[in-house]
Protein backbone atom coordinates (compact mmCIF):
# COMPACT_ATOMS: atom_id res chain seq x y z
CA UNK A 1 0.00 0.00 0.00
CA UNK A 2 2.99 2.29 1.06
CA UNK A 3 4.81 2.05 -2.47
CA UNK A 4 2.25 3.11 -4.60
CA UNK A 5 1.58 6.54 -2.73
CA UNK A 6 5.43 7.02 -2.05
CA UNK A 7 5.33 6.51 -6.76
CA UNK A 8 2.97 8.90 -6.92
CA UNK A 9 4.87 11.53 -4.28
CA UNK A 10 7.86 10.81 -5.75
CA UNK A 11 6.42 11.66 -9.78
CA UNK A 12 4.54 14.78 -8.08
CA UNK A 13 8.07 16.42 -6.76
CA UNK A 14 9.91 15.43 -10.15
CA UNK A 15 7.05 17.19 -11.88
CA UNK A 16 7.52 20.57 -9.75
CA UNK A 17 10.81 20.39 -10.20
CA UNK A 18 10.63 19.98 -13.58
CA UNK A 19 8.24 22.66 -13.68
CA UNK A 20 10.39 25.07 -11.96
CA UNK A 21 13.33 24.47 -14.19
CA UNK A 22 11.24 25.16 -17.40
CA UNK A 23 9.84 28.23 -15.92
CA UNK A 24 13.17 29.46 -14.52
CA UNK A 25 15.09 28.78 -18.76
CA UNK A 26 11.95 28.62 -20.87
CA UNK A 27 10.19 31.38 -20.17
CA UNK A 28 12.39 34.21 -20.52
CA UNK A 29 13.21 32.79 -24.48
CA UNK A 30 9.49 33.06 -24.81
CA UNK A 31 9.35 36.58 -23.63
CA UNK A 32 12.65 37.12 -25.16
CA UNK A 33 10.87 35.43 -29.01
CA UNK A 34 7.40 37.55 -28.52
CA UNK A 35 9.62 40.73 -28.11
CA UNK A 36 11.70 40.11 -31.05
CA UNK A 37 8.12 39.25 -32.72
CA UNK A 38 6.55 42.57 -32.07
CA UNK A 39 9.65 44.46 -33.20
CA UNK A 40 9.29 42.54 -36.66
CA UNK A 41 5.74 43.40 -36.75
CA UNK A 42 6.00 47.15 -36.12
CA UNK A 43 8.39 46.98 -38.83
CA UNK A 44 6.31 45.67 -41.02
CA UNK A 45 3.78 47.76 -40.63
CA UNK A 46 5.71 50.69 -40.48
CA UNK A 47 6.71 49.31 -44.17
CA UNK A 48 3.41 48.90 -45.61
CA UNK A 49 2.29 52.03 -44.07
CA UNK A 50 4.59 54.23 -45.64
CA UNK A 51 4.66 51.67 -48.88
CA UNK A 52 0.86 52.30 -49.21
CA UNK A 53 0.88 56.25 -49.17
CA UNK A 54 3.43 56.27 -51.82
CA UNK A 55 0.97 53.77 -53.89
CA UNK A 56 -1.62 56.45 -53.80
CA UNK A 57 0.14 59.16 -55.78
CA UNK A 58 0.72 56.33 -58.77
CA UNK A 59 -2.55 54.91 -58.94
CA UNK A 60 -4.44 58.55 -59.48
CA UNK A 61 -5.17 58.55 -63.28
CA UNK A 62 -3.82 61.97 -64.59
CA UNK A 63 -6.51 65.15 -64.90
CA UNK A 64 -8.10 65.30 -68.24
CA UNK A 65 -8.18 68.85 -69.39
Amino acid sequence: MLKPVLTFAAVGIVGIVLFKLAAAFLLPLVFLALKIGLIAALIMVAFWFFNKKERGKEDTPPPSA
